[in-house]
Parts: C-alpha cells; structure tokens; sequence
C-alpha cells in the first residue's frame, strides 16, 4: 500500500484530496498543525466509511514539528511513497506592492514557500525509499508571472505583494527540486487546483474543491513516463493543462 502525507489536509482542497485518495487504496497520513482537530476530522472520515487515514501532527513553519511527523511516518511505513505539500496561507488584504509591511510578507512566506522546502528536505531521505516517489507543490495560477504580465488574462488586476509572490518562489522552487531529482524516479510538479471555492477565499472561486482535488491526485498519481518539473492549471482550458511560468 502506497502512503502520502498531505499538509494542511484537514479541511478544504486537502480533505478532500485526502478522501479521494483513500478511495483509492492509499494509506493517507492527514496532516493538521492542531492534532486534536485532525484526529476529529480522520474519525468523521471513518465513520463514512473512509479506511486507511490518519491524523499527524504537522506545523510546516515549525522545524521539530516537522521531524516528529517524519519520525512517525518512518516508524510505522518505513518510507514515503507521495507528499502533497498542500498547507498555505493567504495573509491579509490588500496586499499592495507599496505598503504590505515585511513582517506580513515573512508570515506568509514561512508557511507557503519556506515550510514546503522543510517539509521536502526533511521528507527526502523517506521519499528516496520508494520506487515511484511523488512530490506535489500546491501552488496558484497567481503565481504565473508571464499570466500577471497579460492584462488579457481574466485574473491580471488580482495583484498580491505576499501571496501571489510566495507562490511564484515556490513555483522557481520547484523547477529546481525537479531538475535535481530528474534522474532518479521523482516526479515533482507545481499543480494549481484553480480558483476555487474555499474559506480561504470566503467561497469567492467558481470552483468546486472535488474538482480542485480530483486534478491535484489526477497529476499526482502518475505513471513513470510522466513529466516533471511541470506547471499544471485546472484553470488552463487546452489538453495540456500546462500554466506558462
């Protein structure tokens, strides 16, 4: 049995992703910062006849936290076949260029670019056990930087100095973490489940989160010729649902 751990699962795109992939045979470690909450959630899941999900503890901006999940996870699977590092924050609105103040673009910055890049280094060594290893980076279509320099592109006046910015770090991120890893079997790709319609962004998107999940596993359970260090959009309306950077 496969395992994945998904970050900031507890609610949302991630819990449902979480759900999906249990239907699919997954053993899925739900990640939550408050593990009380995470385990009421994976009990309700069971309840509905979910198998195979368990709560962990798991604060991406917080180091010993993460160790400890990793701690768990090695214990009881030996490795890490899947990590969906799917835990963000929007920070505060307006984000304008010229007066969001540092300490906001730092808070978000530590959830959303520097706590993916903890949770992947400290997840590799576990990853690197498994023979068809996956590294999903949830990210945003704000995070296009070529889409944010179309003023024809339905979302260019939607500017933000500390969430769109973070997402296109993660997104330069991941195009080096896949380059590095590009001859072993990883397969690491940014994916953007679209605008969706979450708490997040007070149920503003057209989306559906079953929807925003469905593509994350769709990109995510992939066969061994599939690329990497991709950009995928759920909002991109072609074949390839390819974002350009």
């Amino acid at each position: 049995m496969k395992s994945v751990l998904i970050t900031g699962a507890n609610r949302s795109i991630g819990l449902e992703a979480a759900k999906q992939l249990s239907k699919k045979g997954l053993f899925v470690y739900l990640g939550s910062r408050d593990l009380e909450k995470g385990n009421e959630v994976a009990d309700e899941l069971k309840k509905n006849g979910y198998e195979n999900i368990k709560a962990i503890e798991i604060d991406v901006t917080n180091s010993n936290s993460i160790l400890a999940a990793k701690k768990v996870i090695e214990s009881e699977q030996g490795k890490l076949d899947i990590l969906i590092n799917n835990a963000g924050i929007l920070g505060t609105n307006p984000q304008l260029a010229s007066d969001t103040s540092i300490e906001e673009i730092q808070k978000v910055f530590d959830t959303n670019f520097f706590g993916v890049i903890n949770v992947t280094q400290t997840f590799l060594e576990l990853l690197k056990k498994s023979e068809s290893p996956r590294i999903s980076n949830i990210t945003s279509g704000l995070g296009s930087l070529t889409l944010h320099s179309d003023p024809s592109w339905k979302y260019y006046a939607i500017k933000t100095a500390s969430y769109g910015t973070s997402k296109a770090a993660l997104n330069a991120y991941t195009i080096a973490l896949a380059y590095e890893l590009k001859e072993l079997s990883f397969k690491v790709n940014a994916i953007d489940p679209g605008y969706t319609a979450t708490d997040f962004n007070h149920h503003s998107g057209p989306g559906t989160v079953e929807s925003a999940a469905s593509f994350i596993v769709k990109h995510t359970l992939t066969e061994d010729d599939a690329p990497t260090g991709k950009y995928f959009s759920n909002d991109i309306e072609d074949e390839t649902e390819e974002s350009p950077w």
